[in-house]
Order: C-alpha cells, then structure tokens, then sequence
C-alpha cells in the first residue's frame, strides 16, 4: 500500500481569547463572515454595526470560563497559526454543555470546524459533561454534517412565520 499523497490537515487549536486575541478575531469576523453567522441580530442598521461589535467584544470578556459568572467558556478557532473563527462551550444543565462555532468564509470546507468540534468535545468531557447540545436550523446544511459526524441526534422542531426550521443536536460524550 502506498502513501497517501493527501495533504495532512493544518494543525487546529483552541487559544484562550485575551485582549489582543478578541481584536484580530473581531477583524476576521468583519472582515470574513455575516455578522448574522457571529452576533444576534442588534440594531438598526443591518450587517456589522456598533452594537454588534459590542456585543462581541462583551460576550468574549463574560466568556471567560464555565465556572466563571456566565458559565460558558469561548477561545478562538487557530489553523497553521491563523485566526480562523470562534468556538465556545456554555453550561446548560447538569452533565449537560452548548456548543456554538462561528469560522470565517475562507477557512470553511477544510475540516478545520469538524477538529476544533474534536477539541471542544475533549473540553467539554474533561469538564465532567456527559452530552454536548447544539442549535442550528434544517437549512444549514453543513452544520447538521458536522454534527452528524461528531454523532449527534438530532431533533427537529417546528417552524414558525418568523424563525426557519430549528434543530437540536445531542452529543453523547461518553
């Protein structure tokens, strides 16, 4: 059998978000995805706006740990050393975590979400948890692969005059 000529994946990992961390991934967020995929829907004004960007900068400062005020954790998403996204885990319940992940456009489709899925689900079992949650909806089509090759459940909801078709997805951890 001979070697694969298959490039090996650039390395993937998980850094904690200090200062000078949130402010080169709020500038690949600007830069490289919707503000629809990073932040709730804030303002008036649609797209990347101030209360967007405070929003952001405020969410990763109360982010800092799951047992910390806000119970959830957030680090950047790194590939080869580059900033590529956001990942976070949020206590929900008992043995019971969220996760949510955010990359910019042009780190998607390499495999980088499905590693950094693979270190948070480390985290998040190393921290006692025995299923990791996740929301998404029918449309986001690479989401729900994603999940389903970590081994989610997943469960449908019903869809309503003003919201898409929601999806929970359930990772057993252990």
């Amino acid at each position: 059998m001979s070697p694969s000529t298959d490039p090996l994946p650039a390395p993937v990992r998980l850094v904690d978000v200090t200062d000078a961390v949130l402010e080169q991934l709020l500038t690949v967020a600007i830069q490289d995805a919707d503000a629809d995929e990073v932040t709730p829907p804030l303002g008036s004004a649609a797209g990347w706006n101030s209360e967007r960007i405070s929003w952001f900068r405020e969410y990763h400062h109360a982010a800092a740990g799951l047992d910390g005020p806000a119970q959830q954790k957030s680090w950047a998403i790194t590939c080869d050393g580059k900033l590529a996204g956001s990942i976070r885990l949020k206590r929900t319940g008992a043995g019971s975590l969220e996760t949510g992940i955010w990359l910019g456009r042009s780190f998607r489709g390499q495999g980088i979400a499905r590693e950094a899925l693979r270190l948070v689900m480390d985290r998040a079992a190393a921290s006692g948890a025995t299923v990791l949650e996740a929301d998404t909806t029918a449309g986001n089509t690479a989401a729900l692969m994603l999940l389903r090759s970590a081994g989610a459940e997943l469960e449908e909801g019903q869809a309503s005059d003003a919201a898409a078709v929601p999806v929970r997805a359930r990772i057993p951890l252990r």
